[in-house]
């Protein structure tokens, strides 16, 4: 008779092969009543809906959403063509969302179909799928996209609610920064006879700088005998244009956001004391303070680590070979990496009180902080080599978070930019406020990205005259939540506000 352990492993070698074909909504049918409950038991199968479920992880609580999240698009893709075939699109403003690379788990999916009947269906961690009876876009105006049927841009961008230009700014400049040309609009305006849309979309192109659009718009639309009124439908103006060459919809959202928020910023965070003189006192305080930021910094993150542990680490009175136990070695590597990702990080603080570029500096040395924080684990064998080579090439999901990071694709794309956007930035406050933000919004790094984006935090800190920051492991659940209001809802103020109040411009 196999063994609980034996009978457990086939049921995953099951969930395996279904997971190595690229399955993620596992159906009933998929899996034997056998395996399937043997799965749900042992927590590595979650239901969705009767009869629907996804992969999960055993070490997840209890209501963990990270699971959900993270197959949410995908579960939604094969659900519906199951269901539907290819009588099923998402709604127009959920595409333009899809095509500006907005990722974020809406709380309601939008889903247009011939056949709907108008119902909802409730999907885990209060979201849902809205099935509306519509007509769908011809066939040449759909495009798929990871499994997802879209309005094409153009259509989309036709097809829109008015009021989705105010309600998603963010979302329609960054699609709209993807046209390079009035042709990929025009023909559908044309055929359509859509002259109040022209007027609408040539106010929309301006509004982003892409006047040789919008004029081209209203004037092949009149000679083409349709009377055009040119409208903004933004509510409000931006100072940035876009290049008339096609870009990363990713980037431009960074840049779209970084325009909207940082006035916001400036507004709420106390004013910047200015570089410090002396700049042997600033470096003394970044020491000083380090057994308590390193503390915090891990904890945060999850590890387990004591002042003792970590004062040992820095002084180098420990054996690492002296730990038997995986989770304790595990703890004493970070607390040994964090260690020697602060001597650096120190060193690109202090070129920065020397009046180099902070942006510049960042930029340059943010590989080397990386390298340095996981090096141990390398060093130790619980690493691969290959883990310090850089970006990740890999999808990465944040726990409990609905925001979904961008491709790997699109990381190489984002992160320049925000570079330049430090480089450029001439208030200290913002490039404090939004390079922490920013950076673990893009989440470059498989591993580290909180913790290297507090080490960014800090040196724009420095760069103010701001002292270094230490964010509690008892506020954690509060700086989550400010941070996940920033990465889903676009709202900046909670972050700003919760950083505002642990400045400290002495």
């Amino acid at each position: 008779m196999a063994k609980p352990s034996e009978k457990l492993a086939e049921s995953l070698e099951v969930l395996h092969q279904l997971q190595e074909h690229g399955t993620v909504a596992i159906r009933s049918s998929d899996l034997t009543r056998t395996h399937r409950e043997r799965l749900c038991k042992n927590g590595f199968l979650q239901e969705v809906i009767k009869g629907w479920y996804i992969p999960a992880r055993p070490d997840e609580t209890a209501g963990e959403s990270t699971a959900w999240y993270a197959s949410f698009w995908q579960f939604c893709a094969a659900y519906l063509e199951h269901l539907k075939g290819k009588d099923w699109c998402l709604s127009p403003e959920q595409s333009l969302s899809i095509h500006a690379e907005n990722w974020t788990v809406p709380k309601q999916l939008l889903v247009r179909a011939t056949k709907a009947r108008n119902n909802i269906t409730a999907l885990p961690h209060d979201t849902s799928l809205l099935d509306l009876r519509s007509s769908l876009p011809d066939d040449k105006d759909i495009v798929e996209k990871d499994g997802l049927r879209l309005f094409s841009l153009p259509a989309a961008l036709i097809a829109c609610a008015p009021g989705t230009f105010a309600q998603n700014p963010t979302d329609i400049r960054a699609a709209l920064s993807i046209v390079n040309d009035a042709s990929v609009v025009l023909e559908p305006l044309l055929e359509g006879g859509h002259s109040t849309i022209a007027g609408r979309l040539a106010g929309a192109f301006r509004n982003i700088g892409r006047e040789r659009i919008a004029d081209n718009i209203v004037s092949t639309m009149r000679s083409a005998g349709y009377e055009v009124r040119e409208n903004d439908p933004f509510e409000t103006k931006i100072a940035i244009s876009f290049s008339a060459r096609e870009q990363s919809p990713y980037a431009n959202r960074i840049r779209l956001m970084w325009q909207e928020m940082r006035g916001q910023i400036i507004e709420r965070f106390p004013a910047a004391p200015g570089v410090p003189e002396d700049t042997k006192a600033y470096l003394k305080q970044v020491e000083d303070i380090y057994i308590t930021d390193a503390y915090h910094s891990l904890s945060i993150e999850g590890y387990r680590v004591s002042r003792e542990l970590i004062e040992k680490v820095r002084s180098g009175d420990w054996n690492p070979d002296s730990i038997e136990n995986d989770r304790e070695q595990h703890d004493a590597m970070a607390a040994r990496g964090y260690w020697q990702a602060y001597q650096v990080v120190r060193n690109s603080i202090e070129k920065i009180l020397d009046n180099t570029n902070p942006g510049t500096v960042a930029h340059d040395d943010h590989s080397t902080w990386y390298r340095e924080m996981f090096a141990p684990g390398v060093a130790a064998g619980i690493l691969r080599p290959s883990d310090l080579a850089g970006y990740r090439n890999a999808p990465v999901f944040i726990r409990r978070s609905m925001h979904v990071p961008p491709s790997r694709e699109a990381v190489r794309d984002a992160m320049p930019v925000l570079f330049d956007l430090l480089q450029e930035e001439t208030e200290p406050s913002v490039r404090v406020v939004l390079g922490h933000f920013i950076f673990v919004y893009i989440h470059p790094y498989i591993d580290g990205n909180g913790r290297m984006g507090r080490f960014l935090m800090n040196a724009m800190l420095a760069s103010g005259g701001y002292s270094w920051m230490v964010v509690p492991v008892e506020q954690r659940a509060k700086y989550m939540a400010a941070l996940e209001e920033a990465s889903v809802n676009q709202n900046i103020i909670p972050f700003t506000e919760f950083l505002a109040g642990l400045v400290d411009t002495d």
